[in-house]
């Protein structure tokens, strides 16, 4: 199970990821009470039957997956999970910069997957505020050196959007 980092400490992670077993279809698949993390594929078929039957809803986007399809169904998601299938896709990196920037999310944003202590910085960057790290991973040692690989930064992002010469006048 991996652990999940969130306000600069370790917390107790209550969202399950809803899987698609083999066989299973986005249709058929039998949807579990409590606090669920749905695959894109269920909440495109099955929307209405997910709003009526639970309160907080999350929401896993794939690397491939396009932001553009639940644009107008943000409102609904407490959280939203990006998915990182490895440590070199990148893909992640606009799918949480586009919630934040353009679609304005201000849900949990969480980083899933292969997510390593080297990542943090830059996810954090992006507007993740969430990340769950990869099994096996020392959390500690990621808090410690995983936000602080540098100092300041001189371009715009998510989380400082002016550039380091207008901050520095």
């Amino acid at each position: 199970m991996s652990q999940l980092i969130k306000q600069a400490g370790v917390a107790v992670d209550t969202w399950k990821i809803l899987e698609i077993a083999e066989g299973e279809t986005a249709e058929s698949l039998p949807l579990p009470a409590g606090d669920i993390i749905f695959p894109l594929a269920v909440w495109l078929a099955r929307k209405n039957e997910i709003i009526s039957c639970h309160k907080r809803i999350g929401l896993l986007l794939q690397a491939d997956e396009r932001v553009e399809d639940v644009a107008d169904d943000l409102e609904y998601f407490i959280i939203i999970a990006v998915n990182f299938p490895k440590f070199v896709d990148g893909r992640g990196y606009t799918t949480a910069s586009l919630l934040r920037q353009r679609y304005q999310y201000q849900g949990e944003l969480r980083a899933v997957g292969d997510i390593l202590h080297d990542q943090l910085y830059y996810l954090k960057r992006v507007g993740f505020d969430a990340w769950a790290l990869k099994d096996g991973k020392n959390t500690s040692y990621a808090l410690e050196k995983g936000f602080a690989p540098f100092s300041d930064a001189y371009q715009t992002s998510t989380d400082q959007p002016e550039p380091y010469f207008r901050r520095r006048a």
